[in-house]
């Protein structure tokens, strides 16, 4: 399957760039369709000469002819980059993909835009799409299948570059020995037992020190730094265990003292990873610059902090960066197990800088205290309580006033170039935090739209206020016709249905199509969404404060505890 995916990718490609010689074809019977296939993608798509090792089959008539359907509809790197998703989710357990996000961040750490990149195990190319789309120049990568290499391959041709790739065992069979790149990052095999130990005992690339027969990704670190120009970074995924164990700890020492490695950060898992994930070592060639600390960084419950903590180090490597992070002197950390794990160190840390944060989170609370009163809006009693008349929400449906979407079930909300609003994010009050490419079913959000989690374990509303983001799978999208229904208005009455009781069999989809609401005039409709949108910024600001209060008492209970606070009586700021 992957192999017919690869050439798939490669007949899209000489479909851009050759449509005339297509249209003949296609206009031919199956069985000259086959026999001049191969032909066609060999002269159009000259990078895939190699790679074409499979003849057409029956079938390949067919699956051409419906792929050149749908590229008439979508570019083709749309196309393909949909049938990557639903193979990949066919066959998660067969490759080892990188997330997008994942991607994107190690891209950042490395400042690979505006130079030579390369992936020396880049799988289907997630890495290297990352890298072209934050401006690396020149694309380089190596694979040691040839399948995921044709996919890599066509997926890249199909965004515009040509890069080079070329199939084989990094470890074994450099393809790029002797050349330096101005950045490289990589997603290695974890936990490879016959990755070329007994073979590779004299390689020149092991400047740190032999790479254990059980720590094969300390092999492919040191393989990535021999490649890496003086003063460039390397960016590459590696075992949480790697940051601890025994056989390891000889070249992380010298790691340490070359001044090679920055920084490990600890991320939160995903797919077979999950909840635990890999850490990302951050490592730069050494050159004339002098290094003195090591930047560790638990980023496992709150990834999006990643990039500003990276940068802040970097700008000042001797003040602890915001959040659970230490900026560590090298010398402190080559002890006899030179232990590189972020929570071990943070937490050794967090007792004083508990201490020393309890003061600034008091003055925090009683300005948040004081302030929370003022932002509660004023509601008055009418002077009749005669009831106002009341529609649904599935009235105002089938009156064309709101239209009620949902993304496609299997969305996935990992790889692709456009933001996703996913309903952790809704539940959280924070900005997109998935990506994906536009595909069957999507559906784009603009301002105005209403975003709703259906009734369950967790309430949550949303009015879009800007436009461009995808939905995200188990969301409602409540779409209004501007003229006649206040957004803010209607959100309003979602929240109180969303903790209303539900009745036992229905979907909490029919729930709220039943949610009852004002039948009110615009204007109306608006002063009661103001009047909604101040209730719900209050609350969030009192659940802020809650929040607040638990972080200052855990502070005082702890710095109590052990002994970086005394009593000091009750006062006020």
């Amino acid at each position: 399957m992957g192999d017919r995916l690869g050439n798939l990718g490669a007949f899209m490609v000489a479909l851009k760039r050759e449509p005339d010689r297509w249209k003949t074809l296609a206009d031919q019977p199956d069985s000259v369709l086959i026999a001049n296939l191969v032909d066609l993608i060999r002269t159009a798509v000259p990078e895939f000469d190699a790679l074409l090792t499979d003849v057409p089959d029956q079938d390949s008539a067919t699956i051409v002819r419906l792929a050149a359907e749908a590229v008439e509809r979508d570019s083709g790197a749309t196309v393909f980059d949909f049938l990557c998703e639903r193979y990949l989710e066919v066959h998660s357990r067969r490759h080892t993909v990188t997330p997008t996000w994942v991607a994107n961040l190690m891209i950042a750490l490395t400042g690979a835009a505006g130079g030579r990149l390369l992936d020396p195990a880049c799988g289907i190319g997630t890495l290297l799409l990352a890298g072209r789309a934050a401006g690396a120049t020149e694309l380089s990568g190596q694979e040691i299948s040839i399948s995921a290499t044709r996919v890599a391959v066509a997926r890249l041709l199909l965004q515009g570059d040509r890069s080079r790739l070329v199939v084989g065992d990094s470890l074994k069979g450099d393809a790029f020995a002797g050349e330096v790149f101005d950045a490289v990052v990589c997603n290695p095999p974890f936990a490879e037992r016959s990755w070329g130990h007994d073979e590779l005992t004299n390689d020149p690339r092991w400047t740190y020190g032999m790479p254990p027969r059980g720590e094969s990704e300390l092999a492919w670190l040191q393989h990535c730094l021999a490649h890496v120009r003086p003063g460039g970074h390397v960016a590459i995924l590696m075992p949480a265990a790697a940051a601890s164990r025994r056989a390891g700890r000889r070249i992380r020492a010298n790691l340490l003292r070359a001044g090679a490695l920055r920084a490990v950060i600890s991320l939160p898992g995903w797919g077979t990873t999950s909840p635990g994930g890999p850490d990302v070592w951050v490592l730069r060639r050494p050159d004339s610059t002098d290094h003195t600390h090591v930047l560790l960084l638990d980023a496992t419950t709150d990834r999006d902090m990643v990039e500003d903590s990276w940068r802040s180090f970097v700008a000042d490597p001797q003040t602890d960066p915001q959040g659970p992070s230490r900026s560590v002197r090298i010398i402190d950390l080559l002890d006899e197990d030179v232990d590189l794990t972020p929570a071990r160190h943070i937490a050794a840390n967090s007792a004083s800088s508990g201490a020393r944060t309890f003061r600034p989170t008091r003055t925090r609370l009683f300005q948040a205290a004081r302030t929370l009163a003022d932002t509660l809006p004023d509601l008055v009693t009418p002077d009749t309580s005669d009831p106002l008349p009341t529609t649904t929400i599935g009235e105002l449906a089938k009156a064309g006033a709101v239209s009620i979407r949902q993304a496609p079930m299997g969305m996935l909300t990992d790889r692709g170039d456009l933001p996703v609003l996913t309903a952790k994010d809704v539940r959280l009050g924070r900005p997109p935090s998935g990506a994906a490419s536009v595909g069957p079913g999507s559906i784009t959000l603009r301002r105005g739209d209403v975003v709703a989690l259906p009734p369950g374990r967790h309430s949550a509303v949303r009015v879009v206020t800007e436009d461009g983001m995808l939905l995200g799978p188990q969301l409602l999208l409540f779409r209004v016709d501007l003229e006649r229904i206040d957004p803010q208005f209607l959100a309003g009455f979602l929240r109180i249905a969303q903790t209303a009781p539900r009745s036992g069999s229905s979907s909490g989809r029919a729930d709220l199509h039943r949610t009852p609401l004002l039948r009110l005039p615009l204007d109306a409709q608006r002063e009661y969404g103001a009047a909604f949108q101040l209730l719900s910024d209050f609350q969030q600001s009192v659940r802020e404060t809650a929040e607040l209060a638990e972080s200052l008492v855990a502070l005082g209970i702890a710095g109590l505890a052990d002994g970086g606070l005394r009593p000091g009586g009750v006062g006020s700021e």
